[in-house]
């Protein structure tokens, strides 16, 4: 590849993220003037930044159920949180019925999760929380076909071939090993449990189940991160970005940009393919009061993400 074709592709990526930090700017404006902090759903981060610069990959192959999948598992969430208390076995409900929700509509669209569980964790009972998450994800749907019918990827150019979407595509896509169900609810089962007796909520933080999802679910697969170690550092950095932009920037969507932009630096820096990272900046802006303890929860979490990717990948191994 020639230096101009370098340059073409460098240009326009950032053109792209920067469209991805002007919508997520929209989003974050139409929260404040509606009063609905909600209405900025975290995983928008992860999944505008995913869906428009890969239009071709996982998650953008799949548009009705990129905005079917977490309306109704945000609907489900919510239902349960009006009806029932918080504690790890509603936490694990949700997760159950979103996975089965996924399966049902044979789509990959792991974020369902998150937009299951948000609800419950921030005790949100407004049933406008789902009709935002339905509105928000049609606009990213409607810009999405915009972008793969004006702007078409170049064949054989840019996201489809490169190292980066091969990685994402095989993280994003339906677990296939034999024992991941069981892992996953497992950890979900552990960090759960310990969120609600220290009160620590989010420990288990929603974006941390969908990396669950997809580590636990894919420990095959190579490359994600140069050192798989310094995960929990890197989402501390990014809880710690949207933690300050939320204390000291206002207003909200000019916080909400800056926020995005660093945190698509931290990722790029640390060579960290994992687009629901980028939520973890974001929850600060829809939490109540957020403080240090979120960053250490968030810190907490990863690193048991962490040690137990690192142990099913080991143990998988050793059984194939």
């Amino acid at each position: 590849m020639g230096y101009m074709d370098f340059r073409k592709k460098t240009g326009s990526r950032l053109l792209i993220e920067l469209i991805v930090v002007g919508f997520m700017a929209l989003i974050a404006l139409a929260a404040h003037l509606t009063g609905m902090a909600v209405v900025l759903f975290p995983e928008l981060a992860a999944l505008s930044h995913d869906v428009l610069l890969r239009p071709d990959g996982e998650w953008a192959s799949q548009p009705a159920q990129l905005i079917l999948a977490p309306a109704i598992t945000a609907a489900f969430g919510l239902f349960c949180t009006r009806h029932l208390p918080y504690s790890v076995w509603s936490i694990l409900l949700i997760v159950i019925v979103s996975l089965v929700v996924i399966r049902l509509l044979r789509c990959s669209m792991s974020p369902a999760i998150s937009a299951g569980v948000l609800p419950l964790i921030l005790n949100e009972h407004s049933w406008l929380y789902p009709v935002a998450i339905l509105l928000d994800l049609s606009l990213l749907a409607l810009i999405l076909l915009l972008r793969k019918k004006y702007a078409p990827l170049p064949s054989g150019q840019f996201v489809h071939k490169t190292r980066h979407s091969q990685i994402l595509d095989a993280l994003e896509a339906a677990p296939q090993n034999r024992f991941w169900l069981v892992v996953l609810l497992g950890f979900v089962l552990v960090v759960g449990a310990a969120a609600q007796f220290t009160g620590l909520r989010f420990l288990l933080f929603p974006p941390l189940i969908v990396m669950g999802y997809e580590l636990l679910g894919h420990p095959e697969v190579p490359g994600w991160m140069k050192q798989p170690a310094l995960l929990p550092f890197v989402c501390l950095i990014t809880a710690g970005i949207g933690l300050t932009a939320e204390h000291m920037l206002h207003p909200g969507f000019l916080a909400v940009m800056i926020t995005v932009l660093c945190s698509v630096g931290v990722l790029r820096l640390f060579d960290l393919h994992m687009p629901p990272a980028l939520a973890i900046g974001i929850l600060p802006f829809v939490i109540e009061s957020p403080d240090y303890r979120y960053a250490l929860s968030v810190f907490l979490g990863t690193g048991v993400l962490t040690l137990s990717y690192l142990g099913y990948k080991r143990v998988a191994k050793r059984h194939a």
